[in-house]
């Protein structure tokens, strides 16, 4: 089954602490449904020293997202929408934006 969000696709969040925010999709976790978005979902860490040179602390990381919050931003329309496919002539199977109807791919 092919993907309606990839990696480097830009997406926006719509629900959540980050609603309205909108990264680039750095990870996909496809076993677990979700998403890491750059910039969105920010959690403190707290590392311990692992050596005398590597200094510990509370970092800040993205955490994972759930393919349900978010939605693929369009190049062309520049809004968030929902995805469909369809299958070209030549037998590609693309995606395509279900607000302006134009291929995502």
């Amino acid at each position: 089954m092919a993907a309606k969000i990839r990696r480097n696709d830009t997406v926006e969040v719509i629900r959540g602490k980050d609603r309205g925010r909108r990264g680039e999709v750095r990870r996909v976790l496809p076993k677990a449904n979700r998403v890491v978005v750059a910039g969105a979902n920010m959690v403190k860490l707290h590392r311990r020293a692992r050596s005398q040179t590597d200094v510990g602390g509370i970092i800040d990381i993205e955490a994972p997202l759930h393919l349900s919050n978010v939605k693929i931003v369009c190049p062309s329309c520049d809004e968030a929408s929902r995805v469909g496919f369809r299958i070209l002539e030549d037998g590609r199977k693309v995606r395509f934006c279900k607000k302006c109807d134009d291929s995502i791919d």
